[in-house]
């Protein structure tokens, strides 16, 4: 199925007065328990019910690895060091897996397009498209083929957990050099210059970021000539890891499940699904604002309002993990809070 074909539906307002009187007859002033009060009325919402649940909790890192990186003019560290988190993501050692199990989240590693081969492994799902984009300094990073590979790839990977119970999932990166593309896609779908985009990465120096924004601007001047769709930014810059979350975002909202939104890459992801599909908005929760300068330019762009300020700034779908509890109060109060009238309590 082409992912042109794929349609998001609006969020029913059906029962949005329904679910407001719900939470506003709760034992509280209204509007007292804030943001949680937004959260359970929009997974209502999502759900089209008064009693939303949350179910099977998922967490999809997609690792992948990029051309440009082999240049060592927009990140200190060498690829290598995708597929060495990508093993400590197996072996149970790094963020995300301490975050998801202490909020019993099932984490899964989704190896979009590392350069090596992994042996087969229980949180391993083997979705690799190439091993690696091409450097997009000299040409488009994939061809038209892998992205739609790509993308399909990603439904058919939420398509499998939403059989299987899910219907929250939260997205997570890893890919040495993926804050390059997201910043490309950025410029690209918010209109921003690409210097107003680039960020540290993974910490390069204020040499290493004039360097970053001298080769990323070039970048996009060679290709934005030839981008007339958002497939085709995509393409020129994207990572099979972003573009397989735009495909897996996309099927995700089309199903009527719950988006967990992460940082800076993953939001330029959704980026891309947003311009594909504007209604995915209504399905999204942005758990933090990254410490990537980008990000608060992209929130800002889609009108979103994060959960959390942290400083967070690590990727692998952190962000997604802590707020999970969050997201759950949510839903707990409102299926579990007495109201006035249950509670005896005389309303104001």
């Amino acid at each position: 199925m082409n992912i042109m074909d794929l349609t998001i539906q609006p969020l029913s307002k059906e029962l949005q007065d329904t679910l407001q009187q719900e939470i506003d007859f709760k034992t509280k002033p209204i509007g007292a328990l804030g943001t949680l009060e937004s959260i359970a009325l929009q997974i209502g919402l999502i759900q089209n019910t008064v009693t939303p649940v949350i179910s099977k909790p998922t967490i999809m890192v997609f690792a992948g690895d990029h051309g440009i990186a082999t240049t060592n003019k927009v990140s200190p560290y060498p690829q290598e060091v995708t597929q060495q988190m990508v093993l400590n993501f197996l072996q149970g050692g790094a963020a995300i897996n301490v975050f998801c199990k202490q909020n019993n989240i099932l984490l899964k590693v989704i190896d979009a397009g590392v350069n090596t081969n992994f042996e087969e492994h229980p949180l391993l799902t083997n979705a690799k498209i190439a091993k690696g984009t091409q450097d997009y300094s000299t040409d488009k990073a994939m061809t038209l083929e892998q992205c739609h590979e790509a993308l399909e790839k990603g439904r058919q990977l939420v398509r499998k957990v939403y059989s299987e119970g899910c219907n929250i999932i939260g997205f997570g990166e890893m890919g040495i050099s993926n804050t390059s593309a997201a910043a490309l896609l950025m410029s690209y779908f918010t209109n921003t210059p690409i210097q107003n985009c680039v960020g540290r990465g993974t910490g390069v120096d204020d040499n290493g970021l004039q360097l970053k924004i001298n080769t990323l601007t070039q970048v996009y001047n060679l290709h934005i000539h030839t981008i007339q769709n958002p497939i085709e930014a995509l393409c020129a810059f994207g990572g099979f890891e972003i573009v397989m979350m735009c495909g897996a975002m996309l099927e995700a909202a089309s199903l009527k499940m719950t988006l967990l939104i992460d940082g800076f890459i993953v939001t330029s992801a959704l980026l891309a699904a947003h311009a594909l599909e504007p209604a995915i908005l209504g399905y999204c929760i942005f758990c933090h604002t990254s410490g990537e300068q980008g990000h608060k330019k992209m929130l800002a762009f889609l009108n979103a309002t994060p959960l959390l300020n942290l400083g967070l700034r690590l990727g692998e779908g952190t962000g997604c993990a802590i707020a999970l509890p969050i997201v759950q109060a949510s839903v707990n109060f409102l299926n579990n809070m007495a109201t006035f009238k249950s509670a005896n309590v005389s309303e104001a």
